[in-house]
């Protein structure tokens, strides 16, 4: 019996969790609807609500929003808006912060989690994954001597949370592994490890010709 449980409990869980967060980002992006005046409600024209129509309208608003500011007025009048939020003293920090981040997180230009490498932490003695993000910038450098790299080191489970890191270099080893396997990697707490692969050296052992 305890077998059986544990068989099914491997395959309910990760559905339950699944459909929790499913339900969470939809629940959360249905609230949009609340912009839509209460006559244009799915409650006041069918007489009850329509899960999943608000995350319609969400996804909607954010590709609309990206088209307006990719031309050339949508464009003047996101910078407009940008040049106001600046002024306001308190906001202006904050979204000055926010924006930062999130240029540098969803940009396909930006740098962050640009590697996956392998670092001693917390110790000399232990190991563990963690994700290049750059360089150490303004006045930390000149206190730095020698070549150093930043490295996020994420929590587990739960990547989100985590430690902002200064190494040199010569202690961090670049892995041959996506980011995205090495994000599946740490969340499963190990459980999932990432495909094999050769080394360069076996690499080369493998296809010289066997004389």
């Amino acid at each position: 019996m305890r077998k059986y449980f544990i068989t099914g409990l491997l395959v309910l869980v990760p559905l339950a969790i699944t459909l929790w967060v499913l339900n969470l980002v939809i629940s959360t992006m249905d609230q949009s609807l609340l912009l839509v005046p209460a006559h244009w409600r799915p409650a006041a024209l069918f007489g009850r609500d329509i899960p999943g129509l608000g995350t319609i309208l969400t996804i909607a608003i954010v590709f609309l929003t990206g088209l307006l500011a990719n031309n050339l007025v949508g464009n003047y009048l996101v910078r407009l808006w940008e040049r106001l939020l600046h002024r306001i003293p308190v906001v202006s920090s904050l979204y000055g912060s926010v924006k930062q981040v999130s240029d540098t997180l969803f940009s396909s230009s930006g740098n962050a989690f640009r590697k996956a490498v392998l670092l001693p932490y917390p110790h000399a003695d232990s190991w563990t994954i963690g994700f290049l993000t750059g360089v150490p910038g303004g006045d930390v450098k000149n206190h730095l001597v020698g070549d150093f790299v930043s490295v996020y080191v994420p929590t587990t489970p739960n990547p989100t949370s985590g430690f902002f890191l200064m190494l040199e270099r010569s202690k961090v080893i670049e892995l041959d592994m996506s980011v995205d396997a090495a994000l599946k990697y740490i969340v499963s707490m190990g459980v999932v490890a990432p495909e094999h692969l050769p080394t360069k050296e076996s690499a080369v052992l493998v296809s010289a010709p066997v004389e």
